[in-house]
């Protein structure tokens, strides 16, 4: 967890959050004055200090870029935990250099910076000036580049307030907005890339956030909660797609993206000046903040304490916050005595915590007793889908065979395919074209896919020799970079090039035949493999050598979950358990049986998966949804079938950003629920996506799986009877399923809740 940090000294340190350790310093210097302008040369000569305006890193931290008050700007190669190694030096600006990025115009990595001269200028690694930007009639502040849809650009902002946008060409501003306040903005984009943020302030000291509706350039949302004068540029953060963070007021404020109020402050024991820098880590579990002492403090949520305590020294002070964090601090004395510029920790150094985010508000909330749970839930009315003209749906080209139903169902991890393993072992694959009614290329309800085969006419079909494909249970994993597709039904487990569909090798034959699936997280050599017998084998492909054979259910594995925060692999069995396993030992540290009804016999297939904090677990079973705190094991959730869906349940699954959860029917029902309550938000009928004679004829048609699309938060897919996969989303009036729940006590897990109904749903989205 590297930490960068700019002084006014112009010193640069680099430092190691979790033991407070400072791993390298690079005190300023010129590096070749020769190579300056005069001007510059001129100006360096003078007594002023030269302070860091920005640091930042580029994507792939092999990169780190700082930005100084005067023309400077300075790249240092990441060779190590403590080395950074000049690269290249650039006299970029006349005057100061306020804001420096890195961006891939034309896949190319470049560095984009602005200045006091009014200019935003754009540099390949070697030095060479690729674009000049001129237009704005005051210096530049900030600037801050994107891509959208394969188009790329970058806005920029100037200290009289306005905001402009440019291609990579010669052609100038493509937009000329007014930022609130009219002076020093900072623009920012959450995480996914959908929605646009800026905060500032204006010269009467009164601060400024927003959120922006790009398209029309107006602002669609003002956040409250600033006190009447800030005095000064303030300086905010955005994580997960979900909380934004500005330092004011010797605080740090929060707000959910979705609520104009704002959700909680926290002094972190003080210390803090007015307006503190501050920047959340890659994860969204840690956030630095500056002190009044010339340090750093760390803010950590659960997730972020777990992943400092793997590397801590002496021990952790807790804080008395809303946020029931803990902070470690860099010493005053540590640091040079001036007011540091702190930047987003380096992507490069590998994670403890992979894909572990806790969310801000939601760790705030410990897990309540369900009885608890259920006596405080409020009723919501449903919204109904029961019509096709409600939704968005595409069916896959080529899928129908009333022979051949869809076992197991995936997308590509790109989001621009969908993968299908039927009941005889047979894998499809379709894709989505890139084209003028599809500029994404991804899955979408919109647009046809292409049912994609290799010009060698290659179908990549399973080993079923000596096979009963009635009591077969077919199985697939994908390779994390789409390359390779892992699969066996009944047979020998087979490795598929996702490009070729050959064959790259088998292991594994029956018996026991393979059951369940998975690659190791940090390491596609290492699969577990959940077998008709009851145990789990840790497979190394490379060396074909099972590892690791671990014993601990009574019937067959039906699925597999790693989550690197917790360090363990959860297994779920027909025999209603739930096991853990060390990922570091494979030793077995627990098994739980799933509450199931009354008189109903542990049988059937139970489903796990971990939410993005990598902590909650939800676990499937054809009685119930239930959500699991993996570390200890512990249900806190539960949802039963019931009213309109009281079917068993065929499979469920998050959404990518594991707010809802999407579960199928036997009957052909699919529901959409809040993920954090289990509360049910939609139910999509059959009725909205099969027709009359699927329904009634003599074999019903209905979802066996479900699979949730890596983007799109809103996007699902089914996989029937009939072999038929369809992908359904919200039509795009609505944008998302149902509303949101109601709040317990007015306020859910750190979220205003709405009290929309069904009826005035229309009016829910306006308001959003």
């Amino acid at each position: 967890m590297s930490l960068t940090v700019g002084c006014n000294s112009g010193e640069i340190t680099l430092w190691e959050a979790g033991i407070r350790e400072k791993l390298c310093s690079k005190p300023f210097k010129i590096w070749e004055m020769q190579s300056c302008t005069l001007t510059f040369q001129a100006s360096a000569a003078k007594d002023a200090p030269f302070s860091v305006s920005r640091v930042t890193w580029s994507p792939d931290g092999s990169f780190c870029g700082a930005a100084f008050s005067k023309h400077l700007i300075h790249l240092y190669a990441y060779t190590g935990p403590n080395d950074l190694r000049q690269h290249l030096e650039i006299d970029a600006h006349s005057g100061g250099v306020n804001d420096i990025a890195f961006a891939h115009p034309n896949k190319q990595l470049c560095v984009v910076t602005c200045g006091d001269d009014k200019l935003i200028k754009v540099w390949d690694l070697t030095g060479r000036k690729l674009f000049n930007f001129e237009g704005h009639e005051a210096p530049v502040y900030s600037i801050c580049p994107h891509q959208k849809e394969n188009i790329q650009f970058i806005f920029s902002t100037a200290v009289d307030g306005k905001i402009k946008a440019w291609l990579y060409d010669n052609m100038g501003s493509r937009v000329d907005y007014d930022a609130p306040g009219h002076w020093c903005t900072t623009m920012l984009y959450s995480a996914d890339g959908g929605r646009l943020f800026s905060c500032g302030a204006g010269k009467d000291g009164d601060a400024h956030l927003v959120e922006w509706n790009e398209s029309e350039g107006a602002i669609k949302r003002t956040y409250t909660g600033f006190r009447k004068k800030c005095g000064g540029v303030l300086q905010f953060d955005t994580t997960q797609n979900h909380f934004l963070a500005v330092g004011e007021d010797s605080q740090i404020k929060f707000w959910d993206m979705d609520n104009i109020n704002i959700l909680t402050t926290t002094d972190a024991d003080g210390g803090i000046p007015s307006l503190p820098r501050l920047r959340f880590n890659k994860e969204g579990n840690l956030l630095a903040v500056t002190t009044t002492d010339n340090g750093i403090k760390i803010l950590a949520n659960a997730t972020g304490m777990r992943s400092l305590r793997t590397v801590e020294a002496p021990p952790f002070e807790a804080l008395r916050s809303p946020l029931e964090a803990a902070a470690i601090k860099a010493s005053g004395s540590a640091v040079p005595s001036v007011a540091p510029k702190v930047e987003r920790s380096s992507p490069v150094r590998p994670s403890l915590i992979l894909n572990g985010v806790d969310s801000m508000a939601r760790s705030m909330e410990k897990p309540r007793a369900l009885d608890d749970v259920n006596d405080k839930m409020k009723p919501l009315q449903l919204t109904e889908i029961m019509d096709p003209a409600h939704c968005r749906m595409v069916t896959m080209p080529d899928s129908a065979d009333a022979t051949n139903k869809v076992a197991r169902l995936l997308y590509t991890n790109s989001g621009v395919g969908i993968l299908a393993l039927g009941s005889n072992g047979i894998q499809k694959l379709w894709k989505w074209v890139r084209n003028e009614q599809n500029p994404s290329g991804k899955a979408t309800a919109s647009v046809v896919p292409q049912h994609w085969q290799p010009n060698s006419g290659l179908v990549m079909t399973n080993d079923i020799s000596g096979v009963n494909l009635e009591e077969a249970v077919p199985c697939i994993a994908l390779s994390k970079n789409d390359s390779y597709v892992m699969s066996a039904a009944g047979g020998k487990v087979l490795l598929f090039n996702m490009m070729t569909f050959k064959v790259m090798t088998t292991f594994m034959p029956p018996p026991p035949a393979s059951t369940f699936l998975a690659f190791h997280p940090q390491d596609n050599n290492i699969i577990a493999i959940g077998m008709e017998d009851s145990t789990i084998h840790i497979y190394n492909v490379r060396v074909d050598e099972v590892k690791s054979k671990l014993k601990g259910h009574q019937k067959r594995i039906t699925g597999l979950a790693f989550s690197t925060t917790l360090n363990i692999l959860v297994s779920s069995g027909a025999d209603a358990q739930l096991c853990t396993w060390s990922i570091d030992t494979w030793e077995k540290r627990k098994a739980v049986p799933i509450q199931l009804p009354v008189g109903k016999a542990p049988t059937g297939d139970t489903r796990v998966q971990f939410h993005s904090d990598q902590v909650r677990l939800l676990v499937a079973h054809e009685t119930q949804l239930a959500i699991y705190d993996a570390s200890k094991m512990e249900r806190i959730r539960q949802w039963v079938p019931q009213d309109a869906l009281s079917a068993p349940i065929s499979c469920a699954a998050y959404s990518c950003n594991s707010q809802l959860v999407f579960a199928s029917f036997i009957d052909g029902n699919v529901g959409v629920f809040d993920a954090d309550t289990l509360r049910l938000r939609c139910r999509v009928a059959s009725t909205a996506y099969l027709s009359q004679s699927a329904i009634n004829g003599s074999q019903a048609v209905s979802p066996v799986v479900v699979a949730a699309h890596p983007q799109e938060a809103n996007q699902f897919a089914v996989g029937l009877t009939d072999g038929s996969v369809k992908v359904i989303e919200p039509t795009e009036s609505d944008g998302k399923w149902g509303v949101s729940p109601p709040a317990d006590n007015g306020v859910l897990n750190g979220r205003t809740g709405s009290s929309s109904t069904a009826s005035n749903h229309a009016a829910d989205q306006i308001q959003r």
